[in-house]
């Protein structure tokens, strides 16, 4: 049993940047082995049991520096286990609103799990972070998800996802793995907005943390690219010039951290 903790980072509509969205796939076989390493690792930089760690803000007895290495044992804890990264982004100037990106995002990365459980032969739940959309749609998202599975797909109208055995909620505190793709997720964000918003003062940070990310991604071979079912950029069909741009400067960026992407920025249909 696979199980996959999902959640979204900027969210907020802002030009020029990238909605992400994103999941951690964890062996249920090993997930409580990985649980009391976080356990262990919470312990030994003393923070407290009620504290809902996430990449901002970190436990006030910790400096700047420490909360910057606790979170770094965290991710390294999470590449010790095996757990590995399914990534949507779209930029917010072509999405048409944050709701309608994070619903593509759900979808796109449950899709793309379904897939990786194909692979494996194996089942798998999709526990998403809580949140309440405009009109509160996602009750009636998830339930179609599971009974229908996606609809409109560019060569059938219907498509089960029969791999997955349910989706349900999940939130941080309920669960160690919440705060962990929020820690993932939350350096995704910083990284990919030292890039868009050229803050020189935190490209090298954000080279860094990519880096130190790079192996989380879902790989078909071990040590080679990162294809579309590890890291997609939407839409796949990018017409104007100006967001190309953007795109293909992300893919180098992230190439730079030695991240490469198989997806093609093309303003031509490939599929």
């Amino acid at each position: 049993m696979r199980l996959l903790y999902c959640d979204e980072s900027n969210l907020a509509e802002h030009a020029g940047d990238f909605l992400i969205y994103g999941g951690l796939m964890i062996d249920g076989a090993s997930a409580r082995e990985f649980s009391q390493e976080v356990d262990k690792i919470r312990a030994d930089w003393k923070v407290p049991r009620e504290f809902p760690l996430k990449f901002n803000p970190g436990p006030r007895h910790l400096t700047h520096r420490e909360f910057i290495s606790l979170k770094q044992a965290l991710i390294e804890s999470t590449a010790k286990f095996g757990a590995k990264l399914l990534i949507y982004a779209v930029l917010h100037d072509i999405a048409r609103s944050p709701d309608d990106a994070r619903r593509n995002g759900i979808n796109t990365v449950c899709f793309h799990f379904d897939c990786v459980l194909n692979r494996l032969k194996e089942p798998g739940l999709v526990l998403i972070d809580r949140f309440n959309d405009r009109g509160n749609q996602i009750d009636a998202h998830l339930a179609e998800r599971f009974s229908i599975g996606l609809v409109n797909m560019p060569y059938a109208k219907e498509l089960r996802l029969s791999h997955i055995l349910g989706f349900h909620y999940s939130a941080v505190g309920q669960s160690h793995f919440p705060s962990i793709v929020d820690i993932l997720l939350g350096s995704i964000r910083f990284a990919f907005n030292a890039y868009t918003r050229q803050q020189e003062q935190h490209l090298d940070t954000a080279q860094t943390l990519m880096r130190l990310l790079g192996p989380l991604f879902y790989r078909i071979d071990p040590g080679g690219p990162v294809p579309e079912l590890g890291l997609i950029l939407s839409p796949k069909i990018i017409k104007a010039a100006k967001y190309r741009d953007v795109y293909d400067g992300l893919q180098k960026f992230l190439t730079g951290a030695g991240i490469i992407c198989e997806q093609p920025i093309t303003n031509e249909r490939r599929y």
